[in-house]
């Protein structure tokens, strides 16, 4: 088992890496839907989907 980890470290750890990286994306991608902000990045006013994504209350 120990010689197959030392065969394949490199990969475990870029494996680990990106695994990581999509986690912190997700999360903040989640943080930002809840806070209400755009994925786009810009306003919502131009937007041809402005009602379906933020229905008026």
């Amino acid at each position: 088992m120990f010689a197959w980890i030392m065969e394949n470290i490199a990969t475990i750890i870029i494996s680990t890496v990106l695994l990581i990286a999509v986690a912190a994306i997700i999360v903040r991608m989640v943080r930002n839907k809840k806070k209400g902000k755009s994925s786009c990045g810009c306003g919502c006013a131009g937007c041809a989907m402005n009602g379906s994504c933020h229905p008026q209350k």
